[in-house]
C-alpha cells in the first residue's frame, strides 16, 4: 500500500495539510447514517408526527446539522475552514429509524468530506437526544462516506 497518513509529518507529529499551493476545484461530499428505535418509540414518534415537548424532531437535527457543517474545522483540529457553497441535510423514516444524508459543496483548495460526515454526526446525536427520554436503547449507526467528488480522487461506495 504506497498510501500514507497526510496529518502527520516524518517525525510522527500531527500537522496541518498544507493546501496553499493547490488551485480551487468543485468538491462534494455525501455521508451517510442512521438513528435505530425500539418498535414502541418508533410507534411513539410516527403517531406524533415526529414532534416532542422540545420541537420538530426532524427540523431540529436538520438545523443542528448545519450548524455542526459549518463547525466542523473548530471540532476536527486538523480540518480547514471552508468556504461552503452548499448544506444539503435529508432525514426520512425507515422502518423503526431514520436515515439521515448530508451533502455538502464547496469551491475550494479540499475536500468537505469531514463536514458531511459532521453534519450527519450532530443531526444523529440530536435526535438521539431529543429522544433519549423515550429510551435508552437508541442506537446510531453506519454513519459513513458515501461519495466525495473533486480533488486528487474521487470515491464512490457501492
Amino acid at each position: 500500500m504506497s498510501k500514507k497518513l497526510t496529518h502527520i509529518d516524518k517525525s510522527g507529529k500531527a500537522v496541518m495539510v498544507d493546501i496553499s499551493s493547490k488551485n480551487n476545484s468543485e468538491r462534494s461530499a455525501k455521508a451517510s447514517g442512521r438513528v435505530i428505535f425500539t418498535s414502541e418509540v418508533y410507534q411513539k414518534l410516527t403517531k406524533e408526527g415526529f414532534i416532542s415537548p422540545k420541537g420538530s424532531i426532524v427540523q431540529t437535527a436538520v438545523i443542528a446539522g448545519i450548524q455542526g457543517v459549518k463547525r466542523t474545522s473548530y471540532l476536527i483540529p486538523l480540518c480547514h475552514q471552508i468556504p461552503l457553497s452548499k448544506i444539503d441535510i435529508k432525514i426520512k423514516p425507515l422502518k423503526n429509524s431514520l436515515f439521515i444524508t448530508c451533502e455538502v459543496s464547496c469551491n475550494g483548495k479540499t475536500g468537505v468530506e469531514m463536514e458531511a460526515l459532521t453534519g450527519v454526526s450532530v443531526s444523529s446525536l440530536t435526535i438521539y437526544d431529543m429522544c433519549k427520554a423515550l429510551s435508552q436503547k437508541i442506537k446510531i449507526i453506519d454513519i459513513q462516506l458515501d461519495e466525495k467528488t473533486g480533488g486528487k480522487s474521487m470515491f464512490r461506495r457501492n
